[in-house]
């Protein structure tokens, strides 16, 4: 029980934190006037949001950064090793912890250089696409090299029912394109109110219980202050919103959860328990592929998919309620597969 309850003050004061902020910050964005630039393609019925404050995802990265270091003091002083876990020697815990949380406030950064190119050029673009991807391409690189100079043996993934399998060069393939592919898929959620955080909130405690069970309570406090940051956004970015996160915010919540999945051991984790960020991304490549083989038709009337149902008169809360019913569904999976899949 000890172990609990710096994971329940760390996301206790990642909601708390968070929510505080929005006082703050919010105020301040309206008064830089960073508000958000809606692209031509938007729809209509976005119109209205022309204008809310963008970058609010600094109130949820400085609500979980302070959370995870809020509860890693408690453990301090109630005695408790919440970085140790049970199968991974401390060392190579400790860089999976804190080159996990360096690589997410790396691609913060990249965000906040996008967005805030957006506020001071006030136009809806900010870096190119091949800026942005250069930027996070090298991130990715650094960050599977700590880790891997970290383990110390041949690379290796758990995959839930086949164990361990050791990856080899497939490693820095595999690495680059699921982490490119996981920090962008999560941003394609963040395009409407509450979205992009209620999704992340139930993948980050479903990665939470998983890491719990597998004793790697460090992991799970993360976990922990990244849900409580989610949820205590939510309380400004829920319909109506009054503020966004921008690339600022949804660039660090994918970092935030590779880096979770990461330190799990089992990046392929996140395919249930990330499984609304799995069809969003799937969805705008089937597009572009079934546009491209059949002469300009299309699947979808757009993408995301989320789009898809808006045009077909879906509203806001409805598509993320369901949105957010369909990932606790994928989270119940990937908890199944950790629990019953074996070591």
């Amino acid at each position: 029980m000890g172990n609990i309850i710096p994971i329940v003050i760390a996301a206790a004061a990642g909601f708390c934190l968070t929510v505080l902020l929005g006082f703050l910050f919010i105020p301040w964005l309206h008064k830089l006037m960073f508000g958000q630039l809606l692209a031509d393609i938007s729809p209509n019925r976005h119109k209205h949001k022309q204008g809310t404050p963008t970058m609010g995802g600094i109130m949820f990265i400085i609500g979980t950064a302070a959370a995870i270091t809020t509860g890693v003091v408690t453990a301090k002083i109630t005695g408790v090793d919440i970085v140790a876990g049970d199968s991974i020697v401390p060392a190579e815990m400790k860089t999976k912890f804190w080159s996990g949380l360096f690589m997410a406030l790396s691609f913060a950064l990249v965000g906040f250089t996008d967005d805030y190119i957006k506020g001071v050029k006030k136009r809806s673009v900010g870096l190119t696409t091949k800026q942005k991807s250069l930027l996070q391409f090298i991130i990715c690189l650094a960050y599977l090299s700590s880790l891997h100079m970290g383990m110390g043996g041949t690379p290796h993934m758990f995959v839930p029912i086949m164990g361990n399998i050791d990856m080899g060069l497939f490693y820095w393939l595999f690495g680059v394109c699921f982490i490119y592919g996981s920090v962008n898929a999560v941003r394609m959620t963040d395009a409407m109110d509450g979205l992009c955080s209620s999704v992340t909130l139930t993948a980050a405690v479903a990665l939470g219980i998983i890491t719990a069970m597998r004793g790697l309570f460090g992991v799970s406090l993360a976990a922990a202050a990244l849900a409580g940051g989610c949820g205590g956004f939510l309380v400004w970015n829920r319909k109506p919103a009054k503020v966004t996160m921008g690339d600022t915010g949804s660039f660090f919540l994918g970092g935030m959860l590779v880096a979770l999945a990461y330190a799990l051991g089992s990046p392929v984790i996140l395919l249930p328990v990330g499984l609304v960020y799995v069809i969003e991304a799937m969805s705008s490549l089937a597009q572009i592929g079934y546009f491209k083989a059949n002469e300009g038709k299309r699947i979808l009337k757009t993408t995301p998919i989320h789009h898809h149902f808006e045009k077909n008169s879906w509203n806001e809360k409805k598509i993320v309620a369901v949105f957010t019913l369909v990932n606790i569904a994928g989270c119940a999976a990937g908890i199944a597969l950790m629990a019953y899949g074996g070591q």
